[in-house]
């Protein structure tokens, strides 16, 4: 066996300009002021990500990860985080370029706010490199949006533009500390305690996960009044920071970090609070409410990690098998090959459009402008996606490490990290049961199932006429009579079933999308739409034709 010359181009060391699939997302839902300006910025992001920061990326995983000073000198507890250097320099360079803070504020260039699509392009492209450090940004995406739709005036201006800030203040990163040792994804037991000090509400008791602890400036914290009631009606959100205005820590320590299989770069901890100093977020009876709009903001970005890692997944291995060479010939030229690399870029383009297709909807929800409908499909298709992102993610880091063979499992390639990453999405922001009992949950309460399904038909109505189109529409109408068998089940063999029917959800949603693209974008699009198809739908018979292997110059 013998490495060959390097193929790799210098356009396709920048993970936005070899980006197709991105850039037409960016076509679609930009007007064209946006759409310029994105196509420079994210231009320029792409290759950081691509150089800088991955190669810092590699050195947080394996030598420089967060470790707790726990007391100073002498012997004061500090609870302090140290990162190296080249983390805080990402850490800069990243939330400099409005990440989170052009959400929420103009952009100097535009003279008017950005939006999620645009926010979440950077965090797909940031996740190919560093979805560890992807999770502090998620959080204080959150942070950022429970301030801005839910805190005073006055504690907005405390907080807000520190949570944004791109250079021109002191940076806070944010935090959402919700499990509790006892209770997990039950939120509905946890314990901390809110007491009023007559000036204050101050917080006691502990937090069993909490990432990004001693890097946040503050944290979302959901405690127990004294007099509220049991379960998650009596939650209220709080804003607390991590250190008080003459620089001391808020009355707060950090017991230990986690020491987790992968996303290293984030410290993640156990965080006791004696007294800290807290302030009411919003209404005090709506605690969880808030926190779970926060968690549904939180499901998107994971979902956008997740795919960011199966593109980063699929390149290494369209790389690593162009340049390798057995038995007289490159690998990438064998049809076994062929199928698998064809078949990850079908699925890769067709997740990552519609996880683009869903923030574009989250973006409209968001601003107040969806009707009722979108909430609901909005909700819906979180939840499958998240899922299915995740588990793809997952899939994808298995597969680029079978591609490598035994180089795969060798820590001086990224392939063991991106599995070690990856299988944390899988749990974050809730595991495939809890989002299953959330489907479960929609259907009951607003026919949700009825809602998807009426949805896909008029989006298939728009669709020229195609041997495509036919298949969807034939595997629409097998799982709608799924649907009305579903909801009619007990609750006992719903939950049973909930997650065969949240996949299957997933891929009607992706097959609608695959076919939108095939339909308006024709050649490459129709033969990814048609790969994707044959092998979601297991369609293909033994001995038919090898449509990976025919169509493998166009799709790749």
């Amino acid at each position: 066996m013998k490495v060959l010359q390097n193929l790799v181009t210098e356009k396709e060391t920048n993970f936005f300009t070899s980006d197709e699939t991105l850039q037409k997302i960016l076509k679609q839902m930009l007007d064209k002021d946006f759409y310029d300006y994105a196509m420079r910025e994210l231009t320029d992001f792409g290759s950081l990500v691509c150089g800088e920061i991955d190669k810092r990326a590699k050195h947080t995983d394996r030598e420089g990860e967060p470790r707790l000073i726990r007391y100073d000198k002498y012997g004061e507890e500090v609870s302090e985080i140290w990162v190296n250097e080249g983390y805080r320099k990402t850490v800069e360079q990243t939330y400099n370029t409005g990440i989170v803070g052009y959400v929420h504020k103009e952009i100097p260039q535009l003279g008017r706010k950005g939006n999620y699509v645009y926010s979440f392009a950077q965090g797909y492209l940031l996740s190919h490199a560093e979805p560890g450090f992807y999770c502090p940004v998620t959080l204080t995406l959150a942070t950022a949006y429970l301030l801005d739709h839910y805190a005073d005036e006055e504690l907005k201006a405390k907080f807000l533009p520190h949570v944004c800030s791109t250079g021109e203040v002191e940076l806070f990163e944010g935090a959402t500390f919700l499990t509790e040792r006892q209770g997990g994804s039950d939120v509905g037991a946890n314990m901390v305690e809110a007491r009023f000090d007559g000036t204050h509400y101050r917080l006691y008791g502990e937090k069993y996960f909490a990432s990004n602890a001693g890097m946040c400036g503050v944290a979302m914290v959901l405690a127990r009044m004294p007099g509220a009631p049991k379960g998650t009606k009596g939650l209220t959100l709080f804003a607390v920071p991590w250190r008080n205005e003459d620089g001391s820590i808020n009355n707060l320590r950090i017991r230990r970090l986690k020491d987790k299989l992968g996303v290293r770069a984030v410290p993640s901890g156990e965080v006791e609070f004696d007294g800290s100093i807290a302030y009411v977020v919003g209404d005090p009876k709506k605690g969880i409410y808030y926190m779970l709009e926060a968690l549904n903001l939180s499901r998107i970005c994971n979902a956008v990690a997740s795919v960011g890692i199966m593109r980063r997944a699929f390149l290494e291995s369209k790389y690593y098998l162009s340049n390798r060479e057995a038995f007289g010939q490159r690998l990438i030229n064998y049809p076994m090959i062929q199928d698998s690399l064809s078949k990850m870029a079908a699925k890769l383009h067709v997740e990552v459009a519609t996880t683009f297709d869903l923030i574009q909807l989250y973006d409209l929800v968001t601003n107040g402008k969806g009707t009722e409908r979108d909430t609901i499909l909005n909700r819906l298709n979180i939840a499958i996606m998240k899922k299915e992102t995740a588990e793809q993610a997952v899939r994808f880091a298995q597969e680029a490490i079978e591609l490598h063979g035994g180089n795969g499992y060798i820590e001086d390639f990224v392939t063991p990290r991106l599995l070690r990453d990856a299988q944390v999405l899988t749990v974050w922001e809730g595991t495939a049961n809890i989002l299953a009992l959330e489907v479960i949950r929609l259907f009951k309460k607003y026919n949700a199932h009825e809602l998807f399904i009426e949805e896909i038909n008029n989006r298939l109505k728009k669709v020229k006429e195609s041997n495509l189109k036919q298949i969807v529409m034939e595997k629409l109408e097998e799982l709608a009579e799924e649907l009305e068998t579903f909801v009619a089940l007990d609750d006992a063999l719903q939950t049973f079933e909930a997650k065969g029917i949240t996949q299957k959800l997933a891929w009607m949603y992706e097959s609608i999308v695959a076919v939108e693209w095939g339909s308006q974008y024709g050649e490459k699009y129709e033969k990814l739409a048609e790969i994707y198809l044959e092998d979601t739908w297991k369609l293909r018979k033994l001995g038919d034709s090898m449509k990976t292997v025919l169509y493998f110059d166009e799709v790749i």
